[in-house]
């Protein structure tokens, strides 16, 4: 992968995790309200660690997460909690396992109405990802307008690790944004 001459964004260069995530997945728009909510809850595993240690846990969080299944997440109980809490396949932070549940519970209680939780968050994009034109890693913000509104919706919606920036991170990774650098092969390749 990395001697096909590509160009790609610098971020993802130096472990083939990273790189294969990048070519495959990162800013291609996902309208999937499941895979959504895996995202969401992956980017809010994230906060204060790197990217790279939950992309490497990723499939420890499947598999202790119920496979994202909201509804068997949102019952989980103190039992539960204490599995997760001895499980080293993912980041056991208290804090960020009660909000994987809480989040389940808000995300439930979101599609109880009449639109999917994929539907609710691209309506901030009228459906469309926004296409940013970044020439360098330094122009990219780690928070912006859009980012700001849909974590103030989340939280009144009960969702919990939704800050700004960590909502930006999970936009970036859904294709809300394109953040590709514009000489990135997936700049335009994303919507392939």
């Amino acid at each position: 992968m990395k001697n096909d001459n590509l160009i790609r964004c610098p971020w993802c260069l130096g472990d083939d995790v990273y790189t294969k995530y990048h070519d495959k997945e990162w800013g291609k728009p996902l309208k999937n309200s499941r895979k959504l909510f895996e995202f969401l809850i992956l980017d809010g595993a994230q906060a204060g660690l790197s990217w790279i240690t939950i992309l490497k846990r990723r499939q420890g969080y499947r598999e202790a997460f119920d496979g994202f299944d909201a509804e068997k997440m949102a019952s989980y109980t103190q039992k539960d909690i204490a599995r997760l809490m001895g499980d080293a396949g993912i980041i056991r932070n208290k804090r960020k396992i009660l909000s994987a549940i809480e989040n389940a519970q808000a995300y439930l209680n979101l599609m109880e109405g009449k639109q999917s939780f994929s539907k609710w968050l691209w309506n901030f994009v009228d459906g469309e990802p926004v296409i940013n034109h970044w020439k360098t890693l330094r122009e990219i913000p780690v928070s912006t307008d859009l980012s700001e509104r849909i974590s103030k919706e989340l939280k009144t919606l009960g969702f919990t690790f939704v800050g700004p920036t960590i909502v930006y991170a999970f936009i970036q990774a859904a294709g809300l944004v394109n953040d590709h650098l514009v000489d990135c092969f997936r700049y335009k390749g994303v919507y392939e």
